[in-house]
């Protein structure tokens, strides 16, 4: 996006604690008629899932002096109370890490994939050209997925769980909206008692013989503007009068416009995008203030 080109990056130190949580044992995943185009690939999922939720102290940089979001204005709390659903992104906002980064390290391209994903996140390069080039570097196999999903269940940044629940008591529905992949996301939606229909994100796509084949190309969010696309599509499908964004890239801050979010939350309690933080209705870093703001 223009203006993000030179977005800096801050990173926020964090700790974790683990936790048990079940979940389903198999995932089917359908994608919507009216929603997604496209076929799905099926996989089944371990039986039981470590999850572990992370204990982040959010650090509001001092280079952010100059952000006067912080505080909401009067009409981003009234919005904030009255909206009719929330699209959650996943990575470094629902998850306290880049799946795809954390998926490289598991099959040793790490380095070279995490620097990718920096210049996507931060809006230098169009998404869809990062996400082939971050696959292409490492090309994980169908084993390689189901041996990181059996050892590396998700870390929830502090406060997910809560926030979620807080919302879905006020009959506030959620949604998990991802450049990440399905498979990776799936356990995360189990855990938030999600269901999988609210789920937009992209998908891996295996051989017979369980080889890397790419990803599907019909999923929006597989490319720039595609969260963007699945908002508006959510909000034209379900008719809500209000709908919110919260996450912490360059794509989320593009789901706010006419017809898709009328609110874009910036959550930098795992990242601090400048460039994006600066344009957004709301910047937090701890999600408990999104919590209190609903009392």
């Amino acid at each position: 996006m223009e203006g993000l080109a030179s977005s800096r990056i801050i990173p926020v130190r964090a700790s974790c604690r683990q936790h048990y949580t079940a979940f389903l044992p198999t995932f089917s995943l359908q994608l919507r008629k009216n929603l997604i185009k496209g076929q799905v690939w099926m996989m089944n999922c371990p039986k039981s899932l470590d999850s572990i939720t992370a204990s982040i102290r959010p650090s509001e940089a001092s280079t952010t002096g100059h952000i006067d979001n912080k505080q909401p204005s009067k009409e981003v709390l009234e919005l904030w109370r009255s909206t009719d659903a929330v699209c959650f992104d996943v990575d470094s906002t629902v998850c306290i890490d880049e799946g795809i980064d954390e998926l490289a390290e598991f099959c040793g391209a790490g380095k070279a994939v995490a620097e990718w994903t920096a210049r996507a996140m931060g809006g230098s390069v169009p998404f869809e050209e990062a996400l082939s080039a971050r696959l292409s570097l490492f090309k994980p196999s169908l084993s390689q997925v189901q041996d990181y999903l059996d050892k590396r269940p998700p870390r929830l940044s502090p406060g997910i769980e809560e926030l979620v629940k807080k919302l879905k008591s006020r009959n506030i529905d959620v949604y998990l909206i991802s450049g990440g992949f399905r498979q990776m996301i799936n356990p995360v939606a189990s855990i938030l008692g999600i269901p999988q229909e609210n789920i937009f994100a992209n998908q891996l796509l295996f051989g017979s013989s369980g080889e890397f084949l790419g990803f599907d190309a019909n999923e929006p969010t597989s490319r720039s503007g595609g969260k963007a696309t699945a908002v508006q599509q959510i909000r034209k499908v379900k008719g809500y009068k209000a709908l919110v964004m919260i996450g912490d890239g360059a794509t989320d801050l593009e789901a706010r416009k006419p017809g898709g979010a009328d609110l874009f939350i910036c959550y930098a309690g795992v990242q601090l995008r400048e460039p994006v933080a600066a344009k957004a209705n709301w910047l937090v870093f701890n999600l408990t203030d999104l919590i209190n703001a609903l009392e």
